[in-house]
């Protein structure tokens, strides 16, 4: 007679078969984070590539509205994958220690001037580079100060959280390497901002990637996330300015 247990092991996959499942749906769940929150960015970005700046109608409050709520969304969705595995955003190096404040402004500092090398070293082949790029004005308008207040408190973790943790994370442990990590994490970003141009997202690739060679050493997003916030910061006082 035969062993009902040997049938019901003869019958359940193996441990191979499980691991390449889980694989294919963490894959999955990466693009679908992706695409829920950068997706249609980058298809402005494109669309502003090709036919150079637009004359846009103003941002208004409502516009800025659904840009929160997108966000909101995204890191609403990227919790609920996480927790599917039992996991939280500490697991992606979301924790707070009072050093973090030290290593953002550091990082931003230095970011700051890997960036000015970089735009500077970007320039000086621009005319080679085809496709004017919308200015932040352009594209972001007048925003009321509410919305903008909340788009600085929020944004820094809405694409650090997903574009860096997230992805570096999930990228490591689903090829084994840093390296891809750090690649596509600064070309998933560099794509979202080619509304600025070639030379633009050329010129900002090089503070994403002092952003995200940080992150593959450390694995500590606050920092990270505060270094990003001082730019928005800046930004969204020149938009108010303005």
């Amino acid at each position: 007679m035969s062993n009902p247990e040997s049938s019901l092991d003869a019958g359940a996959p193996s441990a191979e078969i499980i691991i390449q499942t889980e694989k294919r749906r963490r894959w999955f769940e990466v693009g679908l984070v992706l695409i829920v929150a950068f997706g249609s960015s980058v298809l402005y970005s494109l669309y502003s590539l090709k036919n150079g700046p637009q004359s846009h109608s103003p941002v208004t409050t409502f516009r800025w509205a659904a840009l929160l709520v997108q966000e909101v969304s995204t890191l609403l969705l990227l919790g609920y994958v996480l927790s599917r595995r039992a996991l939280g955003f500490s697991s992606i190096g979301l924790r707070w220690s009072p050093m973090d404040v030290g290593a953002g402004t550091l990082l931003a500092i230095v970011s700051y001037v890997v960036y000015g090398f970089g735009y500077s070293f970007v320039r000086t082949f621009q005319h080679a580079m085809s496709g004017a790029g919308s200015t932040a004005k352009d594209v972001f308008g007048h925003p009321p100060v509410v919305m903008g207040i909340a788009f600085c408190l929020l944004n820094p973790f809405f694409e650090e959280l997903v574009v860096r943790a997230y992805l570096m994370t999930e990228v490591t442990a689903l090829t084994g390497s840093t390296i891809w990590a750090v690649i596509l994490s600064v070309v998933v970003q560099f794509s979202y901002h080619l509304y600025y141009g070639w030379a633009g997202a050329i010129s900002l690739s090089f503070q994403f990637l002092v952003f995200a060679l940080y992150y593959a050493h450390s694995r500590r997003a606050l920092p990270v996330v505060l270094a990003h916030g001082f730019f928005d910061v800046y930004g969204m006082l020149r938009l108010l300015g303005s």
